[in-house]
């Protein structure tokens, strides 16, 4: 088998949900000067939690109190690090996990979803290194729990042939046609389950240009909100840009590091299933 290509292959597998009831009920006090509260609550990709809360916290700097919304966001917003960047400051936020790369949420006042991966519930407040005084009072309830949850792939991945391989660059290109980095992953699945399972677990879609950057953050700007997906440059696989990128960073931190990639949908299948050729990269700035 020709080997100019190192590839990993993975193919995405939705989770089969089930209704299995729990009805326990948990009580969390979260306090203005507490960062992360671990719940005691383990679960499952796929469980259904609803979160309630309420209460309130007021900033020395603030001159209202916040609720479990949050504040509304104004434009010192824009130079804070928040958890969530997009939500104001004092919002209930939450997590899936204790260390840095667990990727926080907005809660607010109510949330009812479905868990994107499995461990343990953390919530919090969207507050950075502030501090209030004050707290709210969190409800958690896992209202069901996902039953014969797949989290790999049961088939059998097809196989992927001489033939299959000759048909894929071994490298990206430029506009101007200079070689890059190496195609190192595939894809098999629809495109629906390839972006829903990768925006599920905190990746983002990325702009394709710095013109796409300069509208949408405009945009962003004038609705009071920071904006984090900063531009990926433009290259070439099977004659074309890349169909979507993904990057997973800090807001502040997007431009000057972070993880990401690219992938092209292949003009051709294997075995019939949908294939996504890819490149994991490591950019700084545009």
């Amino acid at each position: 088998m020709r080997c100019f290509l190192s590839l990993w292959i993975c193919a995405i597998a939705l989770p089969v949900l089930g209704l299995a009831a729990d009805p326990a009920v948990k009580q969390i006090t979260v306090d203005g000067k507490q960062a992360w509260v671990d719940t005691g609550i383990d679960v499952q990709s796929g469980d259904m939690v609803k979160i309630e809360a309420e209460g309130s916290l007021k900033y020395a700097d603030a001159a209202q109190s916040s609720n479990p919304e949050g504040l509304a966001r104004g434009w010192k917003d824009l130079i804070r690090v928040l958890p969530v960047n997009d939500a104001g400051r004092g919002a209930l936020i939450g997590r899936i996990g204790s260390d840095d790369s667990a990727r926080p949420f907005f809660i607010g006042a109510r949330r009812e979803s479905r868990m994107p991966v499995p461990g343990r519930l953390f919530v919090g407040l969207n507050s950075g290194s502030s501090t209030a005084e004050g707290e709210y009072k969190v409800t958690i309830q896992v209202t069901s729990r996902a039953k014969d949850t797949e989290t790999e792939f049961k088939g059998v991945l097809p196989p992927v042939t001489d033939a299959d391989l000759a048909k894929i660059p071994r490298r990206v290109v430029d506009k101007d046609g200079n070689e890059g980095d190496r195609v190192n992953f595939l894809v098999l699945g629809t495109e629906e389950q390839v972006k829903q399972a990768l925006q599920s677990v905190g990746w983002v879609t990325v702009d394709r240009s710095v013109k796409d950057t300069l509208l949408r953050g405009a945009l962003g700007t004038l609705s009071k909100q920071a904006y984090l997906t900063m531009p990926m440059s433009e290259l070439m696989v099977f004659g074309r840009a890349q169909d979507y990128g993904f990057a997973m960073s800090d807001p502040i931190k997007t431009v000057m590091a972070r993880h990401h990639f690219r992938i092209w949908k292949a003009p051709f299948e294997v075995g019939g299933l949908t294939l996504f050729v890819g490149a994991g990269t490591h950019d700084i700035g545009f």
